[in-house]
């Protein structure tokens, strides 16, 4: 099997195309590395199943080179992280909806290669009812057009309905997996990635900053299991046309994982609190509670996470200390 990830470079992505090679596919990877680094693939290039393009996904040409030459797209490129978002508010939406539709047309005029799409749980937007999981299904509520936080929401929706059109109209095999924050090694804080963040900062002995008042709660799903989940629903056929949530249901609040971030790295930060104003801009919202559900994405892979919050922050840790 070949197969092309888009954004290789990344987080995700290098995690992913490592466990790809791994399953003897032949892997083609392209990515501008505007949030992914080389470092993150170096080990990878030693194979000589994996090619590497530095490149933009807007690039037609060499994308249309790239998906005739593999079975399956991963497209994982995006602008991603509330910051960059906030600070790369036009690039985001181009890169996002063009640069999905660029993947998706070119996936079918040449031959209905399969495309998995890699969409988010900002899909969702703002929570209603506390803690309540959030369904595939479930109605999405969004603040204004005036608040930029909600702009990758929009964009990512759009990817979603470009990528089920295709799918209705052209028969196009496409599955869609929604991501709540995944978490582990190689995973950067420079783009407002909470766990990252805190390490780096714990590490440093400098003062672990909580936005807000700490008591919104996340759920974390470590890069392993989130790997585990792309490949085996991106392979089953009968998840075709669906969309999945990829998560971890356990929950705890960014003031619980400061305190246990603190401890884990015997560290004499101090945690402080920054308004959510002073942190990205005047009027920023923020959820307070995302829980995925993911009945679904066991109904079809029998999948559940095998690495807890405990676990996940101590390979995250190992990795940042060197």
């Amino acid at each position: 099997m070949k197969a092309l990830v888009t954004g290789g470079a990344g987080f995700i992505g290098s995690h992913l195309c490592e466990n790809l090679l791994e399953k003897k596919y032949k892997v083609y990877t392209i990515d501008n590395l505007s949030t992914g680094t080389i470092e993150n693939i170096r080990h990878l290039k030693k194979s000589q199943s994996f090619h590497f393009y530095m490149d933009d996904i807007l690039n037609e040409k060499i994308m249309r080179n790239l998906i005739r030459k593999v079975d399956i797209v991963f497209h994982l490129a995006a602008a991603v992280g509330v910051k960059y978002i906030l600070d790369n508010p036009l690039e985001s939406i181009k890169t996002n909806v063009r640069g999905t539709e660029i993947v998706l047309e070119l996936a079918n005029d040449l031959g209905k290669k399969k495309v998995f799409l890699a969409s988010t749980s900002e899909i969702y937007g703002k929570d209603r009812n506390g803690a309540a999981l959030f369904k595939e299904t479930d109605d999405r509520l969004l603040g204004s057009t005036t608040k930029w936080r909600w702009s990758y929401s929009c964009t990512k929706a759009l990817d979603e309905f470009l990528s089920q059109a295709y799918y209705r109209e052209r028969k196009l095999p496409v599955v869609i997996g929604r991501f709540f924050n995944t978490c582990g090694p190689r995973q950067t804080g420079r783009y407002g990635m909470v766990i990252p963040r805190f390490i780096k900062q714990a590490l440093l002995d400098k003062p672990i900053t909580v936005y807000g008042d700490g008591k919104q709660t996340r759920c974390f799903l470590y890069i392993g299991d989130a790997i585990r989940a792309i490949t085996a629903i991106a392979e089953e056929k009968k998840a075709v046309g669906e969309i999945f949530n990829i998560g971890n249901p356990r929950s705890i609040t960014i003031m619980e994982l400061a305190e246990k971030i603190r401890k884990l790295t015997n560290s004499k930060s101090k945690i402080e609190f920054v308004p959510y104003e002073k942190a990205y801009e005047r009027g920023f919202e923020d959820m307070r509670h995302r829980k995925p559900d993911i009945s679904k994405l066991k109904s079809f892979i029998k999948f559940s996470p095998s690495v807890g919050i405990e676990e996940l922050l101590k390979r995250t840790i190992k990795y940042f200390a060197g």
